[in-house]
């Protein structure tokens, strides 16, 4: 699972906009990201709630939070 489906799964599952911390924190205890598979997950999951925002699929509400759009 890329970092973009790992962040809409999470929101998806948690139902309400959450803060990119906590929908990294959330992705790693359920197993969607691999710290050992990504070196440095905080890049790669935020580049991709930026690509998520510029698709269409998220929302960013507030400095570091984001909603399914």
């Amino acid at each position: 699972m890329d970092a973009l489906e790992a962040a809409v799964t999470v929101l998806r599952e948690e139902g309400k906009p959450l803060h990119w911390t906590r929908i990294q924190d959330l992705a790693l205890r359920r197993g969607y990201l691999d710290p050992f598979e990504t070196p440095d997950v905080r890049k790669e999951l935020l580049a991709a709630l930026a690509r998520g925002v510029r698709e269409g699929r998220l929302v960013k509400v507030a400095t570091g939070v984001y909603r399914l759009a």
